[in-house]
């Protein structure tokens, strides 16, 4: 509970607006809602009801009020009340509520077509907690339906945190890395990062089948002042190079986020478990 208060008030001074209308952040919504439509389109094909959305950790909206504004039939849940006042002051058709991504009990099995859950996987620590958050989101999605899991990557951490920002003794001393360089997360702490062979894991234990992964921003974090630099025009050949590059392997570690999309296959989870 203690993490939540923190996790709260860090959203409450942390401005989500205006981080994913930057230009780095611009690479990186380009990027997910143009995957985000590839499998709406794929989804909307395979059945002849309207495709049902829902967006776990929606923060202020920034994915589900323009999915709703598309026509698209979208509820979300988020944590922080400061985020859902914004999602709700919006004024779309979003059906939002306050919740968390460990117990979406409000929604029965397979009530969904495609699930979101962009926001929980940065900021659950354990392998026990992420695992739960993927089963219920993989409850709540049909059979066969998509499941897109956003995590912030380990390799990230180490090259801004520990060395960029000059904190790799300080990590050091303190054991917040392995010998390896694997960040070694803390209850107090308000992030988790991972590698892929973490997420493999995640993905085993839960039963969902990758279709693939995409590094959602590529390098765009690491190159703020240049992508600020650019003209409107160079900035847009920008994403399309991101888009162009996105799903290169070598690129995934170091994404400060990636995006997995997987189908809910083998389903055998219920309310009940």
């Amino acid at each position: 509970m203690k993490q939540m208060s923190e996790l709260e008030k860090h959203y409450n001074k942390f401005n989500e607006e205006k981080r994913l209308n930057s230009r780095h952040g611009q690479v990186e919504y380009n990027t997910t809602m143009h995957y985000i439509n590839r499998y709406l389109q794929q989804l909307k094909k395979e059945q002849a009801e309207p495709v049902k959305i829902l967006d776990i950790g929606a923060g202020t909206g920034r994915y589900s009020v323009p999915l709703a504004q598309d026509g698209y039939d979208v509820t979300a849940v988020e944590l922080v009340k400061y985020n859902l006042g914004i999602l709700k002051s919006k004024g779309s058709s979003v059906k939002a509520y306050q919740g968390t991504a460990l117990k979406l009990s409000r929604f029965s099995d397979d009530s969904f077509d495609l699930t979101l859950l962009f926001g929980p996987m940065y900021h659950l620590y354990t392998q026990e907690d992420k695992v739960k958050a993927l089963q219920e989101a993989r409850r709540v999605t049909r059979p066969n339906g998509i499941i897109m899991v956003a995590y912030l990557m380990n390799e990230y951490s180490i090259i801004t945190y520990a060395f960029k920002e000059h904190h790799i003794l300080e990590c050091i001393e303190k054991g917040m890395i392995t010998e390896d360089f694997h960040v070694k997360t803390k209850p107090e702490d308000l992030y988790d990062y991972v590698r892929l062979e973490d997420i493999n894991v995640l993905n085993e234990k839960t039963g969902v089948t990758r279709i693939q992964i995409i590094a959602a921003d590529g390098a765009a974090d690491y190159m703020r002042p240049y992508l600020n630099a650019l003209t409107d025009e160079e900035f847009d050949y920008y994403k399309k190079y991101q888009l162009t590059i996105c799903e290169r392997p070598e690129l995934l570690g170091s994404s400060a986020h990636t995006v997995d999309i997987l189908r809910n296959t083998n389903k055998t989870i219920s309310l009940s478990q």
